[in-house]
């Protein structure tokens, strides 16, 4: 499987820049919010909102270098995401992200709070002087999007009567919005036509729905180590994801165990057992699929180069990560 090192291989040196910009960025104006900033960003992610911006970046000005407002861009998608992820891990009560311990294990949740909320205002700062309002508003809907999403999230725990559109919606919120919006951002900073922003637009809102996907997949079959939690956590939170509905559908006693929200001590292992012994997991996979392939098709306009093939095989990494 290609790992991401070698997949980024055309922006690889533009995610180094990114991640020393980000510290300096959000850690400049207090020590706590520094040391946080570190905590965050020094970190080593998957990076992959800003790489799918940079490759972009690159794929929609060819022959050219990115400009310094593409390279905002992509450290303002990586902010946001950051964000939502620190007020998650207090949302969840999560201790531990990407193998280490989460802002508010080691700074309190006052302070991961704070700052994520200082994180969300230095994105508003950034997008500002942008100086595209129509950037403002594709970014400014991303943070509205998260917000959609953990509502509906938690109205919708342990709810089985879940429809397979729903959770597509509440996926496009939680995950593909930032990836889209920051898509089509990228072709409006780049001078694009209005179809091709659009189509980049749809490559984002695909991949970010393969990916999350994906993830709820990985929530199955993946390992404890290298999920940094528990197997069926998700599922334990009463989060119902596509596996889930559909083996639902193949048996229905798993709504038992859902709607007494796994009050019995077998109750969870049972359920997961369920899942892993219907076709959900397949069918799940199915549908990743059918939406990364979509996400290929969405970049047909662009000319050939080392970042359109990037994105191209960004969506087989995708289907294929195990972490």
């Amino acid at each position: 499987m290609t790992s991401v090192t070698s997949l980024f291989a055309p922006v690889e040196a533009d995610l180094s820049l990114l991640t020393e910009n980000l510290k300096k960025l959000v850690g400049a104006r207090h020590p706590i919010l520094y040391a946080a900033a570190e905590h965050l960003f020094g970190v080593q992610g998957k990076r992959i909102r800003p790489a799918i911006v940079l490759l972009l970046s690159r794929a929609t000005l060819p022959g050219q270098d990115i400009t310094p407002r593409h390279r905002r861009l992509a450290e303002i998608s990586e902010m946001i995401h950051t964000a939502g992820l620190v007020h998650d891990d207090v949302i969840d009560e999560s201790e531990v992200r990407r193998g280490v311990p989460t802002v508010h294990t080691r700074f309190g949740s006052k302070i991961a709070v704070l700052a994520g909320d200082f994180l969300f205002a230095q994105v508003s700062w950034y997008l500002a002087n942008l100086d595209s309002l129509e950037v403002v508003k594709l970014l400014s809907q991303v943070i509205m999007d998260f917000a959609e999403g953990e509502i509906q999230q938690g109205l919708s725990k342990f709810d089985s009567s879940l429809s397979l559109e729903a959770y597509l919606e509440k996926s496009y919120y939680k995950t593909a919005s930032l990836i889209a919006n920051s898509a089509k951002a990228v072709g409006v900073l780049s001078g694009v036509s209005t179809q091709l922003a659009e189509d980049l637009y749809h490559y984002g809102r695909h991949v970010g729905l393969a990916f999350q996907i994906r993830d709820d997949i990985l929530d199955f079959i993946g390992s404890p180590e290298a999920l940094g939690k528990p197997a069926g956590s998700d599922l334990k939170d009463g989060n119902l994801t596509a596996p889930v509905l559909f083996a639902i559908e193949e048996n229905p006693y798993l709504e038992v165990l859902i709607e007494r929200q796994f009050s019995k001590p077998e109750d969870l292992e049972a359920a997961i057992a369920l899942v892993k012994a219907t076709h959900g997991i397949e069918r799940a996979r199915a549908l990743a699929a059918e939406h990364a392939h979509t996400a290929v098709q969405c970049l047909v306009d662009l000319p050939e180069s080392d970042s359109r093939q990037a994105l191209v095989n960004l969506t087989e990494y995708v289907l294929k990560r195990i972490h």
